[in-house]
This record gives structure tokens, sequence and C-alpha cells, in this order.
């Protein structure tokens, strides 16, 4: 008998007025899919609308949005929804790539990059990145990184570049990269799980053949959700069809999102759409929180002048706090918390990353003068 399950009726979560989560902050419903998210929740609820192929739907307008909207979005020949960017990286890297082959990552890559190219079967040379401070990733890297897999006597069938990474927010050349990658006739992917959805991005005038997105990290959406995009070159073989299966893609299984997380992201879409149109205004926002950060002695990392909202401070006088603090290096979360204010892991006081996006000055106001709190009460003790 399974016994105690009371406990799963009740799932509130206990959360914060300010939530400075990277993961979270372009990840926030719209109101209007706060309410999608109540009429599709119910298990496969769109497929009563289905005649077979999943983007094919009129009504709700699926077709319209994944086969007409998206491409214009992303600057893509084809889109097609997924459960998140990891599962866009694998199916391309699945389809286009030989076991064995290599592909070539920039060492601030998502750790789910990594595992995509494992479970592909596929070798990984690394461009490096810098080091600290700024942790760029130069496009030369990858003409060195491309030469050395060939060293290897292998084939590389793909390079994958973040933008921006998911530790420092930087956001590398990709023109540049991209070129570097063609003159040695290999395809590039486009990590944009922290950019689609916040800021501008078009995979056709950065010069990328395929780019995957996060609904839930970037797009307003109600997770797991994203997106993959592809040049027709490689859209062919990425969705292409069973071979016995009449009209379901191999790659996506048939189908992939059903329900909840693909109607939210289409409810956010114009939400999301407007809000991009605010980049400069986040930007500026961003790097005016970190100027005022460093003059309560923390240091920014990366790329300055930064150009996104994903922030990775060093704070050597937290962790000295930490030292000595009750509750150890768990004070800062407590008091941050005290204060109404989240995000920032238990535990982290030494270095940490947050996210300025979609707050306003007066909210990071707030956050900025819980920091001189904090700080200043440790040292009267």
């Amino acid at each position: 008998m399974l016994n105690n399950l009371e406990k799963f009726k009740c799932m509130k979560r206990d959360t914060a007025e300010i939530n400075l989560d990277p993961l979270q902050r372009g990840g926030i419903l719209t109101p209007e899919a706060r309410a999608a998210l109540i009429e599709w929740g119910d298990g496969y609820s769109i497929c009563d609308f289905c005649a077979g192929v999943l983007d094919r739907i009129k009504n709700p307008p699926v077709e319209e949005f994944v086969h007409s909207v998206l491409p214009k979005f992303l600057g893509a020949d084809a889109v097609r929804v997924m459960h998140g960017a990891r599962e866009g990286k694998f199916a391309a890297m699945h389809a286009l790539c030989e076991k064995g082959d290599w592909v070539v990552i920039d060492g601030n890559a998502h750790y789910t990059t990594v595992l995509a190219a494992e479970r592909a079967g596929l070798k990984i040379e690394y461009v490096p990145s810098s080091g600290a401070p700024d942790y760029a990733i130069p496009a030369e890297g990858y003409s060195e990184a491309i030469e050395r897999a060939y060293e290897h006597k292998g084939n590389v069938s793909m390079a994958v570049l973040t933008y921006p990474d998911g530790n420092y927010g930087n956001l590398a050349d990709v023109k540049a990269v991209a070129d570097v990658c063609h003159d040695f006739g290999v395809p590039l992917l486009l990590n944009g799980a922290y950019s689609v959805g916040r800021m501008p991005v078009n995979a056709r005038d950065l010069g990328v053949d395929m780019i995957v997105a996060s609904g839930h990290k970037s797009m307003a959406a109600s997770g797991p959700v994203g997106l993959l995009g592809a040049s027709e070159e490689y859209a062919r073989t990425i969705f292409r069809l069973s071979a016995t299966k009449k009209n379901k893609e191999v790659e996506m299984l048939g189908c992939t999102v059903r329900g909840a997380p693909l109607l939210t992201l289409m409810a956010s879409f114009p939400a999301v759409v407007e809000r991009i149109s605010h980049w400069p205004e986040e930007v500026n926002k961003a790097r005016w929180f970190a100027a005022e950060m460093e003059k309560l002695g923390l240091i920014q990392q990366g790329e300055r002048p930064h150009n996104h909202d994903l922030i990775f401070f060093l704070a050597e006088n937290l962790y000295e706090i930490s030292q000595t603090a009750k509750k150890g290096r768990y004070f800062l979360y407590r008091d941050l918390s005290e204060r109404g204010i989240c995000g920032i892991k238990p535990g982290l006081t030494r270095q940490f990353k947050l996210s300025t996006f979609g707050l306003s000055r007066d909210q990071l106001g707030r956050v900025l003068n819980a920091f001189d709190e904090i700080i200043r009460s440790y040292a009267k003790a």
C-alpha cells in the first residue's frame, strides 16, 4: 500500500517578491499564458484537434505559429517546437552527425550540450575561453579547435556556440565564428537559450545554420518547451519523415510538446515580441546594476561593457562574512530572503550569478540596498 500521500495534494510554491534567478527571469508567464495554462493543462488536451500531425493543427493556430510565425521570428527556414533547447541540440546532432564524429563546442557551453553530444556518440573538441576575468570565446579558437580535431583523423560534423553562455552572460561574435566554421565546411548551431525571447536574434542575419531556444528560460512559457530552427539545407535531414509511419518526423518521435507548454508559448508570444524592442533598456539597466554592485565591493566577471542581463559576480567580502556568520555560507540566502529577495542559490557567497531582466530600477534599487544593509550589518558585528 502507498501511505502518506496527502503531502502531494498541496504543492504551494514559496518564493519571494523579487526573484533574481537567471533561469526564471525570462520565463515568468504573462497573464495570457497563465490563462492558457489553466485552459490547456489537461494531459493531451490539444490532441482533440489533431488529425495526425500536431504542428498542422489549425485551431488553435499551431500550424500558423510553427510554420509561418516562428520561422520569421527566428530567421530560419523551418522550425519545430521541442521539449527544450537540449532536445533540440540532440536532435540536430543525431540527425546530422555520424557516431565517432567530432563536434566543436565553446568552453563556456552548457552541460546539456556536452550530454547531447555524448548521447549522439560524438567526440568533443573544446574552444577554451580566455579565462578570468573576461572568459571570452574568440572566433579564431574555432579554427584552432577544428584543426585539432582533424589532426585526430576525425570528421568534424558540427560546431556549437552558446549565445550568451549561462555563466557569464557573454555574447560572442557569432558572425565571425560562423565565417570560421563555414570556411571549414562545418555547420554552426547557436544555443540561444538565454537570448531568444529576451533580445533580437535572427539566425539568418547571424549566419548560423541551426538555432535552439528555450521557452521556459526566455520566452515566458511554462516548461519544458523550446525551439529548434534550421536552414533548408539541414532542415531536410533533421525533420525527415519516417519510412514506415506516414507524416511522423523521426527526430521528433512523431510529436513533441503536446498541451500547456505549447499553448503558453503561443499565448505569451505577442508580449515576447514586444519586449524584445526594449532590449537596449535591459542592457543599460544591467550595466548600471553591475556598476552599483561593484561600489559595494563585488566584482563583475565576463565581458565589459556587459551586453546581457545575466551577470556573474565575485564577492570576496561576502565570502569573508560567511566564515564567521551564523548559518555560515547560507547567511546570504537567509538575509536576502528576509528582505523579500530570492534567486541566488543557497550556500553561494564567494561567487554567484543573477539576472536583472524584467525588473524595474526601483526593484533593483531594493536589491542594492539589501546587499548594502547586509554587508554593513556584519561590518558592525
